[in-house]
Order: structure tokens, then sequence, then C-alpha cells
């Protein structure tokens, strides 16, 4: 017997403003469609717009690495949406480097202001809203790779390391006033900006950490498998789950 989802089911987001950094593309894109598909009014935001921002959500352009550009985000959020409920810092990336000592310094910045900086930023604009009408929600997307800290992403895993302290202090910080904070780990996924990635780390040769086996449930992620996670989080199905991070990433590393 088949089972479907009701029409309550499908629109649970209904009258819900939700903001999504980095969703013109990948992981972020499918975050935004599942929203919309809950039936949530949906701002979204990259450095440039692109033919695969989901249609029916409406788009700003913005840097979010740069405190400028977090603050064009947040007036576009009040602007378009008059106000957030459901905010997920999505926003991130990274390029690998041959080891440690070839990691830059303004690449380290680099790394924290857009893995790291840009929740911070955008959270303390964001949250104190969610706070006065106590409710609200909050999802940081991290990484699975941080217990491992591969060398080449040693910038990249540490930022996002960063990232999950401050998610659970954040969760902690509001938790009185009725706001949830989360986050989602994502494995391996299929993307075009991890595609791109694992390519600018094939061509550095085989480095510490590198396995191109698939993940123990025996495929790479689908953008759709984290937005699974996402919606659960953002859903008043989490509504007692605050704190907590889920690693999304078909059992391919370890818990940590």
């Amino acid at each position: 017997m088949t089972t479907t989802k009701n029409d309550a089911e499908m629109r649970e987001l209904a009258g819900k403003r939700a903001l999504v950094t980095g969703g013109s593309r990948g992981i972020g894109a499918a975050i935004v469609r599942q929203l919309l598909d809950a039936g949530a009014e949906v701002l979204t935001t990259a450095r440039s717009k692109t033919s695969t921002v989901p249609e029916g959500a409406a788009f700003v352009e913005a840097d979010v690495r740069t405190r400028a550009g977090v603050q064009a985000v947040a007036r576009a959020a009040q602007e378009v949406l008059g106000g957030v409920d459901i905010l997920v810092d999505n926003a991130g990336g990274a390029r690998p480097f041959q080891n440690v000592w070839a990691i830059p310094d303004e690449e380290w910045q680099d790394q924290l202001d857009l893995n790291y900086l840009a929740s911070v930023r955008l959270d303390a604009l964001l949250t104190p809203g969610m706070r006065e009408r106590r409710s609200g929600v909050v999802v940081h997307v991290s990484t699975a790779a941080v217990p491992t800290s591969a060398p080449p992403f040693l910038h990249y895993t540490a930022a996002k390391a960063a990232l999950l302290n401050y998610s659970r202090g954040l969760a902690l910080e509001l938790a009185p006033f009725g706001v949830r904070v989360n986050a989602v780990s994502p494995g391996r996924t299929a993307t075009p900006g991890g595609e791109a990635t694992r390519e600018q780390w094939a061509s550095l040769g085989e480095g510490p950490g590198q396995d191109n086996t698939a993940p123990p449930l025996g495929r790479d992620g689908r953008p759709d498998d984290i937005a699974n996670a996402v919606l659960f989080l953002v859903s008043d199905r989490a509504s007692w789950l605050t704190g907590r991070n889920i690693t999304v990433d078909g059992g391919e590393f370890p818990v940590g």
C-alpha cells in the first residue's frame, strides 16, 4: 500500500518566513525548494544569481563573507519578508591545499568569514526578532568532515568546528525564549560545488584522508538528503530538539 502526504503535511510551514543563505544551487537550492513545497515564503541569497535559483523564491545578491553583505541580506529579509521565522545558514565552501603549511593567511581568514562569521553576524541581526516573538528556528550547515580534519581542508573544517561549538552555545542562549538552534553536517554530497572541490583535491595527488570509496550505504548523498534533515529541524516535528548536530553522511565519517 502506497502512502501519500496529506495537504496539511505538505504545507506544514504555511505562513512561515524563511531565509536561506547560499541557496542558488546544490544543497542550498534543495533546501529552498523543500521549504517552498512545505508552504514557506522564502528569500535566498548568493554572490550572484543563476538559473538554478528555485522558482518562487525571492533573491538578493550579496556576499555574506563581508559585514556589508550580511547587513544587506538582513535588510532584504525585513523588506521582502517582514521578518524571519526560519533562518538556514547554509553558505559555505572550501578549496584544498597540498598541506597545512600551504594554506595562506588570507585563506584562513576567508574560511572564517564564509563558514563561521557569516552565520554569527547574520544570527546577531535576525535572532533578536525571534527572541522578541518567542518563536523561531535557526539551522547551521556544517560538515561531517569535522572529526577527520584532513590537512588539505583544515582551514575549512576548523571554521566549521567553530560553527558547531557556537551553534550549541547559541541554542542554550535562546532556548528560554522559545527559539531553537540546531546544525546539520552533510557528508559527501553530489553537487556541482562538491564535484569541483573533489577535482581540485585529486589534482593535488593522493592526500591524507582522501578516499574515493562509497559510504557504507553505498552511494554519495543527494542534495535532498540534506534538505530533508533541514526540513525536519525547522518543522514542529522537531519542537523538542535544540542544541544538536545531525550528521547526514551515509555512515561515512566517525561521530565526534
